[in-house]
């Protein structure tokens, strides 16, 4: 017996669903990539790829996926020995700082909490510790995916001037960009990197940093560099330079749709969007969790993302069994537990192209299968979400 026919839905935070619009705008011709047209589309891009990042500096695409814009970024700024401070708060920092080693850095780890954000204070103290300013740039990422977690930049940013540290402070927005907002110029980023398949509702495949002018100062005396990623390399004026040979130009005509969506919708609606959807799904795991076997991975609220929810499941039932039965029997993939929480969590993702429907059939299916296979839970959970939308989408 199985209720999945019809389009299978991706509940998994990567790529994620692309809209109809996306898909439809790459259903086309290929383009002169030598022609007027094509300098006009990279140019409008760059432009508002800097918008999306809030930031004056300059703005880079890569044929890429989001490993390929970190190592982008570490071979730009970065010299053989240098020391990478990563704040540690799940898995993707952590992977940066284990990219920027493989690459001839040194790497250190600032401990963190898969259940809590990066602790301001602590990075504060540990760059304080830094008389001989031997820290040359600090990892983080805005959203962890595997967590759950949501970093407060703006305040890491703060805790970064406070302490009168050069390092330049790099982050990682694969998992924000174009869902939360994100303030690359004011909370002092230097370095910020994202890429196409999540909030940006486009195929994998295309990488973006953004870099402001001390970054590009940087840049100048890296010995990482190489010609693939090379910022200068970009630069040139024959315009094939921008992406190291051919452009992606189907990928490049998604991407523009993509943008335009957002912006037709607006991103203050679109954060608002994201954020309202969040805590529908929150609201109906913290019912689901009176049955003493889920749990809300992120142990605070506020450090809880708008873009993913990290769902733990207790030791005696098989997250597995879960995810197969909403696949397998109603079409709904949900996202499989990585890192340390592997075999022991499932991730609901509410980011990019996702709307009430999308998110209350998710819940609808996790509950069906809560039911099926008998896992306990509390009753009610997709009606919490349902009346917490009711309360706050006004008409």
């Amino acid at each position: 017996m199985t209720v999945r026919a019809g389009r299978e839905f991706l509940a998994i935070p990567g790529p994620t669903t692309m809209p109809d619009e996306v898909l439809q705008a790459m259903h086309r011709p290929s383009l002169d990539i030598y022609s007027r047209e094509m300098v006009e589309l990279s140019d409008s891009l760059h432009r508002d790829l800097s918008k999306l990042f809030a930031t004056k500096g300059q703005s880079y695409i890569h044929i890429a996926n989001g490993h390929g814009a970190w190592e982008a970024v570490l071979s730009n700024v970065l010299s053989r020995g240098d020391k990478v401070l990563v704040l540690e708060s799940g898995r993707f920092a952590v992977g940066w700082g284990n990219a920027a080693g493989l690459m001839g850095a040194e790497v250190e780890v600032l401990k963190g909490d898969w259940r809590r954000a990066v602790r301001p204070d602590d990075v504060e103290a540990r760059l304080r510790r830094d008389k001989n300013h031997e820290i040359k740039a600090i990892l983080v990422a805005q959203v962890d995916t595997a967590s759950g977690v949501v970093n407060d930049i703006e305040a890491i940013g703060k805790a970064v001037k406070a302490s009168g540290h050069p390092a330049l402070f790099m982050v990682d927005a694969v998992a924000s960009l174009g869902c939360m907002p994100f303030e690359m110029d004011k909370w002092g980023i230097d370095v910020a990197m994202s890429g196409s398949q999540k909030g940006l509702m486009t195929p994998p495949g295309l990488g973006f940093v953004a870099a402001n002018d001390r970054a590009q100062a940087v840049h100048k005396t890296a010995d990482m560099r190489t010609p693939y990623w090379d910022w200068t390399e970009r630069e040139g004026s024959e315009h094939y330079r921008r992406y190291a040979g051919t452009a992606p130009v189907h990928l490049l005509f998604a991407l523009r749709r993509a943008i335009d969506m957002l912006f037709e919708e607006g991103l203050d609606n679109v954060f608002e969007r994201h954020r309202l959807l969040g805590e529908a799904v929150r609201r109906a795991v913290s019912v689901w969790a009176e049955g003493q076997v889920l749990s809300l991975n992120i142990s605070e609220p506020n450090e809880r993302s708008d873009t993913v929810t990290t769902v733990l499941v207790s030791d005696d039932h098989d997250p597995i069994r879960l995810q197969r039965y909403c696949k397998k029997k109603c079409g709904v993939v949900l996202g499989t537990g990585i890192g340390d929480l592997q075999g022991r969590s499932f991730r609901i993702a509410h980011m990019g192209h996702v709307n009430a429907p999308m998110i209350l059939g998710t819940l609808g299916v996790i509950e069906v299968g809560l039911n099926a296979l008998q896992i306990p839970h509390g009753k009610g959970g997709t009606e919490a979400a349902i009346a917490f939308l009711g309360e706050n989408v006004k008409a």
